[in-house]
């Protein structure tokens, strides 16, 4: 039965939006007139016989669920099912629950769906921005296997531990990003404003000022006359490379490059991995064929290079090698990941070992994180103490100079 978001006058004159469910928009509206509700407005959500639906509108202009969120509403529909209770009940509920109406308008279409038939998964797919791809292969396995609750659980805790682990590595690069820009507007301040106090001072002393002091006077200089133009610049650069990334083979490049850095490229080395890993696990686990869960499992890998190494592992396991031997061959990828592949395949545990895999890997890009946050801080800081003391040296040696030069 098609859904109708509406917006009418209560009896007393205030307004009430919602969605509710007929067979056209005379129905929808002579319903409410039976709820002792003014109509004001009736528009098709999804799969009205008025129209394509107004659905895209309010996604157009942003996401209805955002990754957290989408989590959230995740383990509700999977605990809801799970205790036995029908899918179309369970999406009327989180319908009537949401507070947000974009998520209204999204969850009235999928039960809209859902009531006419649809598998939940087929309706999913229709709102490909707001349901991935792997999150719908999983729900369609969960469905022909008959345990949608089961793989629902599943899916979230997926969503949860993959957002834990940003949460974690954002949280860890704050600090040093935080002490590196106030860094960078103190010692923009110190060079372009108080330095240059210093020369207005001793513009009348005609003695030679010390050597740091007039080196800090020409950086002041180059700062106060380029400083513009070098932020230009730089912001030029960056809307440059942006564009050039678009191009696929720059973009594997850069991302081949960006992998052999020291320290920052064994963290995405290791974060790209245990994605991977985990979204295979989830989809082996949840019945999908292997060869579709390779490439659902691909395509979640934000690093170009490492997406490429992954397809070529799929066309070696389409032409019938074993997973773990495929996964060997690429080096890009940890071999902790190949390792627990050939244990999986050969004790028909492949879901349960890849999972591990994930989590070892997870744990290894948090600690290494932890540790390099770790080491940035007292560095920062350091280095801002020292650019700092030699600008106040710079200031305070002509001082110097001159008390000893009136004595």
């Amino acid at each position: 039965m098609p859904a109708y978001t509406f917006e009418a006058l209560q009896a007393d004159g205030k307004t009430r939006k919602g969605v509710i469910e007929a067979d056209t928009a005379k129905s929808a509206r002579s319903l409410l007139r039976g709820q002792a509700l003014v109509p004001l407005s009736v528009d098709p959500v999804a799969g009205g016989s008025d129209g394509a639906g107004i659905l895209s509108k309010p996604i157009m202009g942003g996401r209805a669920f955002s990754s957290t969120q989408l989590a959230i509403w995740t383990r509700q529909l999977a605990g809801l099912v799970a205790s036995g209770l029908p899918l179309e009940r369970s999406l009327t509920a989180l319908a009537d629950e949401a507070e947000d109406e974009k998520q209204r308008n999204l969850i009235a279409a999928l039960r809209s769906e859902v009531n006419a038939g649809s598998p939940l998964a087929k309706a999913m797919m229709q709102h490909p921005r707001e349901f991935s791809p792997v999150y719908t292969a999983v729900i369609a396995a969960g469905e022909q296997g008959g345990h949608l609750g089961t793989v629902l659980e599943r899916l979230a805790d997926d969503l949860e531990e993959r957002q834990a682990l940003k949460a974690k590595l954002i949280g860890a690069a704050l600090y040093p990003a935080i002490v590196t820009v106030v860094a960078i507007v103190i010692v923009i301040f110190l060079v372009s404003y108080v330095v240059p106090q210093v020369a207005t001072v001793f513009a009348g002393s005609k003695r030679t000022l010390p050597w740091l002091t007039v080196a800090m006077l020409g950086i002041s200089d180059f700062v106060r006359n380029w400083g513009w133009w070098l932020l230009g610049a730089g912001v030029l650069g960056a809307v440059t490379t942006r564009a050039a990334l678009t191009r696929p083979l720059l973009r594997q490049k850069f991302d081949a490059a960006w992998l052999s850095l020291p320290l920052v490229g064994r963290l995405a080395r290791g974060y790209n991995a245990a994605r991977f890993a985990s979204t295979l696990a989830m989809l082996a686990g949840a019945g999908v064929p292997i060869l579709r869960a390779l490439q659902a499992a691909a395509e979640t890998l934000n690093n170009t290079a490492m997406r490429a190494d992954a397809e070529d592992a799929l066309v070696l396991v389409r032409e019938g090698a074993p997973l773990a031997s495929a996964m060997a061959q690429k080096k890009r990828f940890p071999g902790l990941l190949a390792m627990f592949a050939r244990l999986g395949e050969q004790t028909g545990q492949l879901p349960v070992m890849l999972q591990r895999a994930a989590n070892q890997l997870s744990a290894e890009v948090q600690r290494k994180a932890m540790q390099l946050a770790t080491i940035l801080e007292p560095l920062l800081i350091v280095a801002m103490g020292i650019v700092v003391m030699l600008i106040v040296l710079a200031v305070m040696l002509p001082i110097i100079q001159l008390n000893q030069w009136v004595k």
